[in-house]
């Protein structure tokens, strides 16, 4: 039996933990956003519809963006002005192709206005220079009073946008620059200085984080630049193998791949408390925030396909790995602020797969569906976890609207076993408001061009009530989400 409690002291769930990346890699931005207002493709200024609803029906927070390892070659001033005025570039990290610039800075915004989603804007420390990255601030910023809101103005966008979060750099231990992390944290110190706030516009400073376990790096950039930043990144990726070299099928994978895969992904709760144990010592009050802002599934690339496109095929598997990631982000509230998938359309852990005109949702599409819940909630203490069914886990919440409805979140990944989770409620359950469940009949089960719907979120039936106890029978591979209206 887990009991569900409230307790004065626990955290937020801060909605952004379910937030997005779409960087300039294979097919993210190109055809999977933008395909331009002359499309026969509905578009609204160049943006496709159906996409934009699609990812507005997971209540997308934040998008992160241009990179990624992108960011790091990205020049702005490029990709602004009219299309006769846009350079191109070649896109080095990602399949050697010809980068057109099409999609840049207003087209950012656009997309971010559609979806209302909040930007988190990657600067470029690699190969740019701290006065290009003022710069950008400016023009994207800045009211008026600066050759670069002119500029924005005459570009055709008269008020200043809203940057809330940004990034100084990307990876600079490796696509970034390869550098040491004490060369990152001075040249962290000196560009985060020109990030400036302009008018009521605040923005959070993220640090460049580490790449999985290398808590040196948390090390010495909290311990260099702790007092110069709002926010540390961490960069995780799970693997069938755990090795980039042979990472493993997207598809035709097995119960010993299954397995293998959601034990890389539950390393993820070690990182956390490794890494915020780092952080604590320089921070014990916390007001750093941990970005987990490139996390998913990696596998190796689908044969036929460009490798630096980074396509793959998701699964019910995926979708296990992004609930099993959302408990744990759930449970380092206190310090985790915000996560973002890699990547929203097209590229590795995708929401949505596109080709022409046609659109997908991905298990992983509905997985996020299934936890909009708890977004901006508060977290609720599990008393007695310990004694949770094997390869099962559970997460819970209390409504951040006001209400008393608590949100329960449970997933079996086993691949035989149907598991019974009994839970007791800080309260009588009066009525359920939601009850869903994301299933299928294989655990390798996934959605095509040709059968969009083999997977998708169904009413859930397996939900007992009985006063304050709460018993959801789980079957096996599945995930579930129920609402309910306490008394």
């Amino acid at each position: 039996m887990v009991t569900v409690a409230l307790s004065p002291s626990a955290p937020v769930i801060d909605r952004r933990i379910y937030g997005q990346f779409a960087e300039h890699l294979g097919r993210g931005i190109y055809e999977g956003l933008w395909v331009g207002a002359d499309s026969d493709i509905a578009n609204k200024n160049g943006i496709r519809r159906d996409v934009i609803a699609a990812l507005r029906d997971i209540k997308v927070p934040v998008v992160r963006w241009p990179g990624g390892c992108f960011a790091d070659e990205y020049h702005w001033m490029k990709g602004i002005g009219a299309p006769d005025e846009r350079q191109a570039m070649v896109n080095t990290h990602w399949g050697g192709v010809v980068e057109p610039n099409e999609f840049g800075t207003h087209e950012y915004f656009e997309l971010l206005d559609q979806l209302d989603a909040e930007a988190y804007i990657c600067g470029n420390v690699g190969s740019g220079a701290v006065a290009e990255m003022a710069d950008w601030v400016e023009y994207m910023t800045l009211d008026a009073g600066s050759p670069m809101a002119e500029l924005r103005r005459r570009h055709g966008r008269e008020q200043p946008w809203r940057v809330p979060f940004f990034g100084v750099g990307n990876e600079n231990w490796g696509c970034g620059g390869n550098m040491l992390p004490l060369h990152y944290a001075n040249l962290y110190r000196q560009f985060q200085t020109y990030v400036r706030n302009y008018g009521d516009n605040r923005i959070t400073k993220v640090a460049g984080g580490a790449n999985a376990g290398d808590y040196e790096w948390t090390e010495v950039l909290m311990a260099r630049a702790a007092g110069h930043m709002d926010g540390l990144s961490l960069h995780y990726y799970t693997l069938p193998t755990g090795d980039f070299g042979v990472k493993g099928a997207a598809l035709g994978f097995g119960e010993a791949e299954w397995y293998a895969t959601i034990d890389h992904a539950r390393h993820m709760d070690t990182l956390l408390t490794r890494h915020g144990e780092v952080m604590d010592k320089h921070d014990p009050g916390r007001r750093v925030g941990l970005y987990v802002d490139e996390w998913g599934t990696w596998y190796d690339a689908a044969e036929g396909t460009n490798p630096g496109f980074l396509w793959q095929q998701n699964t019910m598997r995926d979708a296990m790995v992004a609930a099993l990631h959302f408990h744990i982000f759930h449970k380092h509230a206190a310090r985790v602020r915000m996560a973002n998938i890699a990547q929203m359309v097209n590229v590795l852990q995708a929401m949505l797969l596109t080709d022409g005109p046609r659109m997908i949702k991905t298990p992983t599409y509905f997985a996020f569906q299934l936890y909009t819940d708890h977004h901006d909630a508060q977290l609720l203490e599990l008393g007695g976890a310990e004694e949770l069914p094997a390869h099962t886990d559970l997460t819970a919440s209390r409504a951040g609207d006001g209400s008393d409805d608590v949100t329960v979140s449970a997933v079996n990944y086993d691949l035989e076993r149907t598991a019974v989770v009994e839970v007791t409620l800080p309260g009588r359950v009066r009525e359920l408001v939601r009850a869903d469940i994301l299933a299928a009949d294989r655990f390798d089960a996934h959605n095509t061009f040709e059968a969009p719907d083999a997977v998708g979120i169904s009413a859930f039936e397996g939900a007992d009530v009985a006063g304050d106890r709460l018993t959801l029978t789980l079957p096996p591979h599945s995930i579930v989400t129920v609402r309910s209206r306490l008394a």
